[in-house]
């Protein structure tokens, strides 16, 4: 990627790239910024367990779920096995992961508290080889690689690295490394099918519907399956959570009471109800009906965001 900044005679120069020198000014950057870039909780820098020292332990207050973070600057590793070593570490040590959250929080965290399966690592670096970039093409996998890039102006690039041919599945070669076997029986990262096989037929064209639309009306939206719902996520910011069932299709808005204007008062508050999705409002729709007026409560709240 290049970046260019505009003279005032309409000449491009080029944004020269200042790599960093030490893994450490990452990470630290990283830290310092982990809501902004990733949407986490900071819990614990350099964290200890076992024969391992994790860079960054992290919480993932959405999900329920911790995360590991490693930052590299070298390219000489796999990212599969590092990570599923990682989780599986983290796995038979559960105890020590929630005594070191509730150490540095007034809140304090319960064994029931915490969704692990939904517990994933995250590399974090300069550049990944074309190797790194491949092993992640598993639609199930717990792990993420996002590229950071420094500009010497002080402007830094920070991207999910998405995999390509994402189709099979990482447990069709677990039977053949324990460690795998042993995460995957307890780590599960959802798709989206496995969140539209909860719906009807009618009710998931009702859901592409409302996505096609979504993905038009919002630029750079992102889905995100989750284990309970499908997440639509700007700048780390949940927007709008869908939820499919065999015969409605359940949607919450991820904004406070009353900072939305629902004239036909299609969605009811939920701030002091327990409900899945984010946010104080939910809906329940069965038909495209009011799809268009439902959209521009979505609008609204991306509206909210972008002030």
């Amino acid at each position: 990627m290049a970046l260019f900044k505009l003279n005032n005679k309409d000449e491009l120069k080029e944004i020269s790239k200042n790599e960093f020198k030490l893994e450490k000014e990452l990470q630290i950057i990283c830290e310092e910024n982990l809501e902004k870039l990733l949407g986490l909780k900071f819990v614990k820098s350099e964290f200890s367990i076992e024969n391992y020292r994790f860079d960054t332990l992290a919480y993932d207050e959405e999900s329920k779920s911790f995360v590991i973070i490693e930052y590299k600057r070298g390219q000489n590793y796999s990212v599969v096995d590092q990570g599923y070593a990682y989780l599986a570490t983290m796995l038979n040590n559960k105890a020590e992961f929630i005594l070191e959250f509730n150490e540095n929080f007034d809140e304090i965290l319960k064994r029931k508290d915490i969704d692990w399966s939904q517990s994933k690592i995250i590399f974090i670096s300069q550049n990944f080889t074309k190797y790194q970039r491949d092993t992640i093409n598993f639609k199930d996998l717990p792990i993420e690689l996002y590229e950071i890039t420094k500009f010497n102006n002080g402007i830094i690039s920070f991207n999910e690295i998405k995999g390509k041919r994402i189709s099979s599945s990482i447990k069709n070669i677990s039977i053949e490394n324990e460690i795998i076997k042993k995460v995957s029986s307890e780590i599960k990262k959802y798709t989206l099918d496995d969140c539209l096989s909860k719906g009807g037929q009618e009710i998931i064209e009702l859901y592409e519907e409302f996505s096609i639309k979504i993905e038009e009306m919002i630029s750079d939206i992102k889905i995100e399956p989750k284990k309970l719902y499908i997440a639509f996520r700007k700048n780390k910011k949940n927007i709008v959570d869908f939820r499919l069932q065999k015969k409605q299709l359940k949607i919450w808005l991820n904004i406070k009471k009353g900072e939305i204007d629902d004239n036909k008062n299609l969605f009811r508050d939920v701030s002091n109800i327990g409900h899945w999705g984010n946010g104080d409002y939910e809906g329940i729709v069965t038909s495209n009906n009011d799809l268009e007026y439902i959209l521009s409560l979505i609008k609204q709240v991306n509206n909210y965001y972008n002030k």
